[in-house]
């Protein structure tokens, strides 16, 4: 159960230091320096679950293998969305 709470955390992490960027696609605008600031602390949270669960050398590797696929898969919805994606009125 913690491995599971480990990967949600830095998923929900990644996503939000992600989308606070100013280089993201997915959102008409990024999210505030707060939300970038909630997703550290949710990775930092995210890796105490990892050492907890695995000790020091593989909770660092989770850490970083689910933070690198996070960010890799991220603009890739982005681009998978379309260009016009962000910009469309969805009233």
């Amino acid at each position: 159960m913690i491995t599971l709470s480990a990967l949600l955390l830095n998923l929900a992490g990644a996503a939000l230091v992600y989308l606070a960027s100013g280089q993201q696609t997915l959102l008409k605008a990024p999210l505030r320096v707060t939300a970038r600031l909630a997703g550290w602390v949710l990775i930092l949270a995210g890796t105490v679950c990892w050492l907890i669960v695995a000790g020091a050398g593989a909770g660092i590797s989770a850490t970083l293998t689910t933070l690198m696929l996070a960010w890799v898969i991220l603009p890739y919805l982005a681009w998978w969305r379309g260009p016009d994606a962000a910009e469309t009125d969805t009233r």
